[in-house]
């Protein structure tokens, strides 16, 4: 029976009947978690590698049901594409600007990139300011929508606290390109840059720094809920910052770098 009829015999307005979405199983969720491993591994998989790769680990998944996931993940294979919708794009797209670049310095040259979460039940994306120099992490925000509100949040406690950059890297998604995003950027005269259309290598830094996190803090947990998820990676970043030493920064940790350089420069 048609909806408008069935609100008829309810005597209920058609206006106010909905479709309440259906929250994601527990196998779903799995399917998720497994789905966020191997697009770690390879960013370059699309569907069907990604549902070869499933294959390949026991469980047998329609291609159609990867891509549904993968949307709700907001993961997309990285490969370079032909832009086809430039003349179209509702969000203007700044210029790559650190390509030859040389960063010697904190506060020269700050990044960020949001990246999907698994919970006990759910899941939640994260959003996380670094700066390129001394690797260390901002600010950060986990939220359960992909809306650009907790982005600003992040940016707007990261210059809040630390100042502002002279330039400021993001990809292409739409968070990062809104109006409310970049606004707050040149408000404070910040040079925007933005990574080319599926080259994940410009931001590689974040991308190692998800790295990081997911092999050693969330896949070794479930989390109950945002708040506990909030509370424990508060925790693994103030570690991070403070005590993890990293090679590439010749065994010294982010917060040694990064205020080492600051007070020499104030000095």
């Amino acid at each position: 029976m048609p909806v408008s009829r069935q609100c008829e015999l309810l005597e209920l307005p058609r206006s106010t009947f909905y479709h309440v979405p259906k929250s994601v199983t527990d196998e779903g969720l799995e399917l998720m978690q497994l789905i966020d491993r191997c697009h770690l591994e390879h960013p370059f998989y699309g569907s069907r590698r990604v549902r070869d790769w499933l294959e390949d680990q026991g469980h047998k998944i329609n291609r159609k049901r990867i891509q549904r996931l993968m949307r709700t993940m907001g993961l997309v294979a990285l490969y370079p594409k032909r832009n086809l919708s430039l003349a179209n794009q509702a969000h203007k797209v700044y210029p790559y600007l650190l390509r030859d670049l040389v960063i010697d310095r904190p506060n020269q040259v700050w990044s960020t990139d949001i990246t999907f979460v698994p919970m006990a039940h759910g899941f939640v994306y994260l959003v996380a300011v670094m700066d390129w120099h001394s690797r260390r992490v901002l600010s950060w925000r986990v939220s359960n929508t992909l809306d650009a509100s907790f982005c600003i949040d992040a940016l707007e406690e990261a210059i809040e606290n630390h100042g502002v950059p002279e330039i400021f890297n993001t990809d292409q998604g739409s968070q990062f390109t809104s109006d409310d995003f970049t606004n707050v950027l040149k408000e404070n005269d910040i040079r925007i840059s933005m990574d080319g259309k599926g080259c994940w290598i410009d931001n590689v830094f974040v991308e190692r720094l998800w790295r990081s996190v997911k092999y050693e803090e969330v896949y070794l947990k479930a989390y109950d809920d945002i708040r506990g998820a909030r509370k424990s990676l508060g925790i693994y970043f103030d570690f991070y910052n403070t005590e993890r030493r990293h090679q590439s920064l010749d065994r010294q940790t982010p917060d040694q770098v990064y205020y080492e350089n600051v007070t020499r420069k104030a000095a």
